[in-house]
């Protein structure tokens, strides 16, 4: 059965007047970083975005990875890639793994100051001999030519999800490097043919995380959860933008029916155009 936009939600809605922790996904205050008013809707309100479609191939691709870096995982051995690269690490083992993978669960904090339980689901960590830890984000791509971090919106937050999971660890206990490594691979354009597979460059690609603006932002949320008045939107929010067009077109007032003489005008016209 073909599952429907809902509008309107009566779950996962901030409570001002509750003291009762709240769950604060990665993801959530991502949306917070990009348009407060959307935040709003969806956190206070329960009226989210609509769903993007689901990037099959992406999770098929993340899954894999997983299934690989885990029998090195259990090994306790250094992945190939890794060794191609020049890091001396392993995947982390910990009893956790799994829990801290899984979504909607993920690494989790209670952030005391705003109440938030903070959470994220990393895709791996590699754990170097003097135990430091290293977040590991698995993406997928086709692209010509090299895979690099651009300034790009969804590249910045690949930065932002990164420095969140930094921190996550961080509050856990965990000594965490600020360099974490994304797992980059992109399906090849060049070949001569399908041939019913894909073929895949892999990359490592170093990012140096500043995570200290997490608990800033975290505050700022906070704030705007607790407010009764909804925030502005963000001027590069397409949600908002389309929701104030369709507005404005819906409001638009009708146009003045025509008198008698101006449709005699009118018709004069066209019948002179036709000589």
């Amino acid at each position: 059965m073909a599952e429907y936009y809902k509008a309107k939600r009566s779950y996962g809605i901030f409570d001002p007047k509750s003291n009762q922790p709240y769950k604060l996904s990665r993801s959530k205050l991502d949306l917070f970083l990009n348009c407060p008013r959307c935040f709003y809707l969806d956190r206070r309100l329960g009226v989210g975005q609509p769903s993007m479609p689901a990037f099959t191939l992406n999770v098929a691709v993340d899954a894999l990875l997983k299934k690989e870096f885990d029998v090195h995982r259990a090994r306790q051995t250094t992945h190939p890639l890794m060794a191609k690269y020049g890091l001396k690490a392993v995947p982390f083992m910990h009893p956790n793994m799994g829990q801290w993978r899984e979504n909607f669960v993920g690494v989790q904090f209670l952030h005391k100051p705003t109440n938030f339980l903070v959470f994220g689901a990393v895709d791996d960590i590699w754990q170097t001999p003097d135990g430091v830890l290293h977040v590991v984000d698995y993406k997928a791509t086709s692209k010509d030519g090299e895979v690099e971090l651009e300034n790009t919106k969804w590249h910045n937050q690949y930065r932002r999800q990164m420095e969140v999971y930094q921190w996550l660890l961080r509050q856990n206990g965990f000594e965490v490097s600020d360099t974490g490594y994304f797992v980059y691979v992109n399906a090849r354009k060049d070949k001569q043919a399908f041939d019913g597979q894909l073929e895949f460059k892999v990359k490592i690609i170093p990012y140096t995380g500043q995570g200290n603006w997490v608990e800033k932002q975290l505050t700022q949320a906070r704030k705007c959860l607790m407010s009764g008045t909804m925030p502005p939107a963000a001027a590069a929010c397409e949600f908002c933008a389309y929701r104030q067009a369709a507005y404005e077109q819906e409001h638009k007032p009708a146009p003045a029916a025509a008198t008698p003489a101006a449709k005699k005008k009118k018709a004069a016209a066209q019948s002179a155009r036709l000589f």
